[in-house]
């Protein structure tokens, strides 16, 4: 197991970029979080199987039909929290 933390610019708020996220992340069977930051990014952790961790990273390349995702910083191995599930907040 491994975890991640990315931070997602572009036009990635309000357009259900977290649940986005979310659903995505509950299919691949990853726990984390995703909740939006002052600046207008997203921030996404997430914990689970590396192969399924660079899904996640594909999939929030593209993003939510509404949204434009600019740029992706992808931080790994940071400090693994407990997360039960994915939650948005």
């Amino acid at each position: 197991m491994k975890q991640i933390r990315m931070v997602i610019r572009g036009r990635v708020q309000g357009v259900f970029f977290r649940k986005f996220v979310q659903d995505t992340a509950v299919k691949l069977g990853l726990s984390g979080f995703a909740r939006n930051l002052q600046g207008g990014e997203v921030e996404v952790v997430a914990k689970g199987p590396d192969g399924m961790l660079q899904e996640l990273i594909r999939a929030c390349q593209k993003g939510p039909m509404l949204a434009r995702v600019e740029d992706i910083r992808v931080e790994e191995d940071v400090q693994a929290e407990s997360h039960s599930g994915f939650e948005i907040k």
